[in-house]
């Protein structure tokens, strides 16, 4: 029985290890928002990407993540919680020749059917880039969402 529960231990220190090698590019941190006696703790995390297809545009996603057992060894639901800020980081070439709506992130965020994602929508009249994060998971039949808005303007160098 000892030595069932030292390799249990054992394991998990190696997945509690093992957690900074799964962060993703771009990650810029993450801050505990309760502890787990096992496992890692609940956290809120912001990471950045920018805009594949519009050069100096930078977002910054924060996001829930489970912690525990099961979100140690990936297997844990993330919540649908999430908020979004885009910004113009850089000039923007103009004309811009990008559809009025196209997807410009995707992560999932549970082990089967679920995932954060970012759509870009291209607003013409208002010379405005607007980027909607939804989770594609239904909750309650509306799905969690935020957005963000960039007015597209002169770039001038600092």
């Amino acid at each position: 029985m000892h030595r069932l529960l030292m390799a249990i231990f054992a394991a998990l220190l190696a997945v509690a290890a093992s957690t900074q090698a799964w962060a993703k590019d771009g990650e810029l941190g993450c801050v505990d928002t309760a502890f787990k006696l096992i496992g890692a703790n609940h956290k809120v995390c912001i990471s950045s990407f920018r805009d594949p297809s519009v050069p100096g545009i930078v977002c910054h996603l924060s996001q829930a993540k489970t912690g525990g057992i099961a979100g140690s060894v990936g297997l844990a639901e993330d919540k649908s919680e999430f908020s979004l800020s885009c910004v113009q980081s850089g000039p923007i070439v103009e004309p811009l020749n990008i559809p009025d709506q196209q997807s410009v992130f995707n992560e999932k965020t549970s082990v089967f059917f679920k995932s954060t994602r970012v759509h870009r929508f291209y607003d013409r009249d208002n010379h405005a880039l607007v980027y909607m994060a939804i989770s594609d998971k239904l909750i309650e039949g509306s799905p969690k969402n935020s957005i963000s808005n960039v007015a597209i303007s002169p770039w001038l160098p600092r």
